[in-house]
């Protein structure tokens, strides 16, 4: 069974949301060191490799709103995003733009459902 492992937050003024998220819930959010304009939110604390602590927690991501980004996203971690993709399309489904390398750290995509809903998807460099 794939895993719901992050979300994201598009925001018009990132500046201004996270200072929302910040306030409001006690997030932290940092600006991701690579060529993207991305933040990263911390809603529970992590392990020395970066996954929550608590079960079931998952972190996020916030960045400028476009693209597939435009309401919030859900992202699923996957084996195989090639696959994946696949199958969601023999399903119904519609790839989202492209394949997208995240550093050194996996691969992410985006793709529609049967329904019209932008969820992401997430590949492990380490699986």
């Amino acid at each position: 069974m794939d895993s719901v492992v992050h979300f994201e937050i598009p925001a018009d003024d990132v500046k201004r949301a996270s200072a929302f998220y910040k306030k409001a819930f006690g997030w932290d959010l940092t600006k991701y060191e690579g060529d993207m304009e991305y933040w990263m939110v911390s809603t529970t604390e992590v392990t020395d490799q970066g996954m929550p602590k608590n079960p079931g927690a998952i972190n996020g991501g916030m960045g400028a709103r476009g693209g597939p980004l435009k309401v919030p996203v859900v992202t699923i971690a996957v084996k195989d995003i090639d696959k994946t993709i696949t199958t969601v399309e023999k399903l119904g489904g519609k790839a989202v733009g492209k394949k997208q390398s995240i550093g050194e750290m996996g691969f992410t995509a985006y793709f529609k459902d049967s329904e019209g809903n932008v969820m992401g998807l997430w590949q492990s460099a380490q699986a």
